[in-house]
């Protein structure tokens, strides 16, 4: 699913134009995108949590070469799932 996919979705449920609904969800990845970008977690209730973590350095291996290599720290976006929509992906009925 794209992003076209869910402007379209949204348009046909909600029946604002689709500029209107292109704009909202734009702001909302824009929000979310933003949040995440600060090191705060996002939290959508019924759906799941978003949250930054940090990784540390460690040394690594260049698999054709074989070569020992570090690998720098970074930061990695993670996504733990509700347990409603751990239920609804199953297929039990939601509460």
């Amino acid at each position: 699913m794209t992003k076209a996919d869910i402007v379209e979705i949204v348009f046909e449920k909600v029946g604002f134009s689709k500029k209107d609904v292109g704009g909202v969800i734009e702001e909302i990845f824009e929000t979310i995108k933003n949040t995440l970008e600060k090191g705060e977690k996002v939290k959508i209730s019924g759906f799941g949590n978003f949250s930054i973590r940090q990784k540390r350095a460690r040394r690594g291996r260049n698999p054709q070469t074989g070569t020992e290599i570090t690998i720098d720290q970074r930061r990695v976006m993670t996504f733990k799932a509700s347990q409603l929509l751990k239920k609804a992906i199953n297929g039990a009925p939601a509460a």
